[in-house]
């Protein structure tokens, strides 16, 4: 059994040809994909900073850092599209009312003057 908020077999293998290749080289090889992916959706679903990620998957600062080189090489976008494909949306809902807003997101600029 995995850990809260981990790939399970069937996920990971959907998305690991999606990643980019790991450092098998020369050099220091890098952390596996498995492992910062897993790390990186750990911080996305508990909402802890980055300094809180538990030591199993490595130093925060490399799951980070794999986190930005991912992002901005835009490769959870292309995760994202490719599962979206398979996705069921028949059953899926979304009420704009139950939506909170910050105060401060709520749009109005401030001093604005009123209107007569």
């Amino acid at each position: 059994m995995g850990y809260r908020y981990e790939l399970s077999e069937e996920e990971w293998e959907r998305v690991k040809e999606m990643l980019p290749a790991e450092n098998r080289g020369r050099g220091r090889p890098s952390k596996p994909n498995r492992e910062m992916l897993n790390g990186i959706i750990w911080i996305a679903k508990s909402g802890a900073a980055w300094r809180d990620l538990p030591e199993r998957f490595g130093p925060w600062q490399t799951v980070y850092e794999r986190c930005t080189v991912w992002s901005n090489a835009k490769v959870f976008e292309k995760i994202f599209e490719k599962l979206n494909i398979d996705a069921d949306l028949q059953d899926l809902s979304i009420d704009s009312t139950s939506c909170k807003v910050h105060q401060h997101a709520a749009g109005a600029k401030r001093g604005q003057k009123k209107a007569n």
